[in-house]
């Protein structure tokens, strides 16, 4: 297992910032932007107060490390899901799991948005899980690697996104 802890600055308030998290564009937007091939919007729907969010999302086999592209061969589709609670106190706070299709991984974890003055911090605290013997440890290491890589393209969008649509 291979933690994750990701942690960004956004030029939006917590409640500018949850009301996209929470609309169906801003993930159309990010999906054509950085969910690689065969990205795809599945659903948005609430569940009450809470929004679900279901996607795929694909990583090139070019882009996998060799000995991930010589145990699973082609591009990795993965089957993303987000919920995002109400606001409470000027936070929200949302969960996230994904499953690679045909792969022994999974990965889950918690997802925070926070006052920071006018803005807000996002913030991930999660884990991948890779149950392979003896390599599982080490595809889960490059997994995680692989997810800061695509949070970091995602932060960009975001910020770039909520400066564009205030």
């Amino acid at each position: 297992m291979a933690a994750i802890v990701h942690s960004i600055g956004l030029p939006a308030s917590v409640e500018v910032t949850h009301a996209a998290f929470c609309g169906e564009q801003y993930w159309r937007d990010r999906l054509a932007a950085v969910g690689g091939p065969q990205a795809d919007l599945v659903s948005l729907r609430a569940d009450g107060d809470t929004v679900i969010i279901e996607m795929t999302q694909g990583i090139a086999a070019e882009k996998l490390p060799s000995f991930v592209a010589a145990v699973r061969r082609g591009d990795l589709l993965i089957s993303r899901t987000e919920t995002w609670g109400p606001l409470q106190d000027g936070r929200a706070h949302g969960s996230f799991s994904a499953k690679v299709e045909g792969a022994p991984a999974t990965l889950g974890g918690d997802l925070y948005l926070e006052p920071d003055g006018e803005h807000c911090t996002f913030r991930v605290d999660g884990a991948v899980d890779v149950r392979v013997p003896l390599i599982g440890n080490k595809i889960a290491s490059a997994a995680a690697g692989q997810l800061q890589r695509l949070l970091e393209k995602e932060d960009e969008f975001t910020r770039e996104w909520l400066a564009a649509h205030r």
